[in-house]
C-alpha cells in the first residue's frame, strides 16, 4: 500500500510539473525553445489517461444538451459553435479553432474553484471537468462576454 501511494504521488507530481498542460507556454517559453514539446503535449497522441478520459466523454457527451453540436474523434472533442468549430484535446484540454488550427487560450479561473453547484458523474479528474466546461462555453460562443476570449475569436 505504501508503494502504491508513493507511485501515485510521483504520478501526480510528474503530471502537474510538465509545461505541456500549461496554456501559458503556448509560445514555447524562453526564445521558443519548448514550442515543439508544448505542441506535442498539448495536441499530440493521447496518453493512457487521455484515452480513458476520451472513453468517459464518449459515454457522457450523448447525455448533454449540446450533444448535437459535439463529435468525438481520436484525440479531440469537436464542438460546433455558431462562430467557429473548436477542437478540445482530450488529454490536455487545450483548444484549437478549426479549420485553421488557431490556438484558443481559455484558462479556468481557479480562484473561483469551489464545490460544484451540480452533481458530476465523475470525481478526481479536474481536466475532464475543464473539457466539459469548455465544450458548454464554446457551443454557445455567441453568448461569450469575456473580452479576453472574444479578442481571440
Amino acid at each position: 500500500m505504501v508503494l502504491s501511494e508513493a507511485m501515485r504521488d510521483v504520478d501526480l507530481f510528474v503530471a502537474a510539473a510538465g509545461v505541456g498542460a500549461d496554456p501559458n507556454w503556448y509560445d514555447g517559453g524562453p526564445a521558443g525553445r519548448y514550442r515543439d514539446y508544448w505542441s506535442q503535449s498539448s495536441f499530440g497522441e493521447l496518453t493512457p489517461t487521455g484515452r480513458t478520459r476520451r472513453d468517459v466523454l464518449a459515454d457522457l457527451i450523448p447525455r448533454l444538451a449540446i450533444a448535437g453540436r459535439c463529435t468525438l474523434t481520436d484525440r479531440f472533442l469537436e464542438v460546433r459553435g455558431d462562430l467557429h468549430t473548436y477542437r478540445i484535446h482530450c488529454g490536455s484540454g487545450n483548444i484549437l479553432i478549426a479549420p485553421e488550427e488557431r490556438y484558443l487560450c481559455v484558462i479556468p479561473d481557479s480562484a473561483k474553484a469551489k464545490e460544484p453547484e451540480m452533481f458530476l458523474p465523475f470525481e478526481g479528474d479536474s481536466r475532464l471537468t475543464e473539457i466539459i466546461s469548455k465544450a458548454l462555453l464554446l457551443a454557445a460562443d455567441k453568448k461569450i462576454k469575456d473580452p479576453v476570449i472574444l479578442r481571440q475569436l
